[in-house]
């Protein structure tokens, strides 16, 4: 599979380069502070020392217009597709080592399912950020070439990925809802499928 750099116009359906912060306190916390497993990956949705950096006010404000969020983290090492998950609002990554983001469009999306050969892989380099937009399909970042794993930073809009709600289902897209924020769609051949995650993935579990 091609691995694209952000520059490539391709991306800018998806969203964009984050520019004008200085992350460098804000990654430094993360290197410090939190674990990178070699065989696993492990996300939380916020980190009070994360959220306690200088640059977090302007990540709240500047880039999300002042509304509430959180700023946690996924880190681990990882080379395979295996779901897409979307969100009401952008998330940004910030990534430490340099990290793959593999994507796709919600426009994608056929009755329910997508084909992974709509999926495209960018590589965000090291100490870089992106903006992916609301209809941007991802799911866990892959390792970059040569990187036995990743460190991400992973800013949503507060209380996403935390407790799913009770809700009835109304329609197809209320079965896709994992948790708090959060639709999936998982490919036949995961752990996220074998634990009633909805199957919404077609086509190859895309490994790199």
């Amino acid at each position: 599979m091609e691995i694209k750099s952000l520059c490539n116009e391709a991306f800018v359906k998806y969203g964009f380069k984050v520019t004008g912060f200085d992350f460098t306190e804000l990654l430094d916390v993360l290197v410090k502070t939190t674990d990178k497993p070699l065989s696993s990956v492990i996300y939380t949705p916020g980190d009070e020392k994360l959220e306690g950096t200088d640059v977090a006010a302007s990540i709240r404000d500047n880039l999300f217009g002042g509304i509430p969020v959180q700023i946690g983290y996924c880190n681990g090492s990882n080379n395979a597709l295996n779901c897409l998950e979307y969100h009401r609002g952008s998330e940004v990554v910030i990534s430490v080592e340099g990290t793959i983001l593999l994507v796709a469009s919600m426009q994608e999306i056929r009755d329910g399912k997508l084909d992974t050969s709509k999926v495209e892989a960018f590589l965000v380099p090291a100490g870089e950020a992106v903006l992916l937009y609301e209809t941007t399909l991802h799911y866990a970042p892959c390792n970059a070439p040569d990187q036995d794993g990743f460190r991400t930073i992973v800013v949503l809009p507060k209380g996403t990925n935390t407790e799913k709600p009770d809700i009835p289902v109304l329609n197809d897209e209320d079965k896709r809802l994992l948790a708090r924020n959060k639709w999936l769609l998982a490919h036949p051949d995961t752990a996220e499928a074998k634990s009633g995650a909805y199957i919404g993935l077609t086509g190859e579990n895309i490994i790199l």
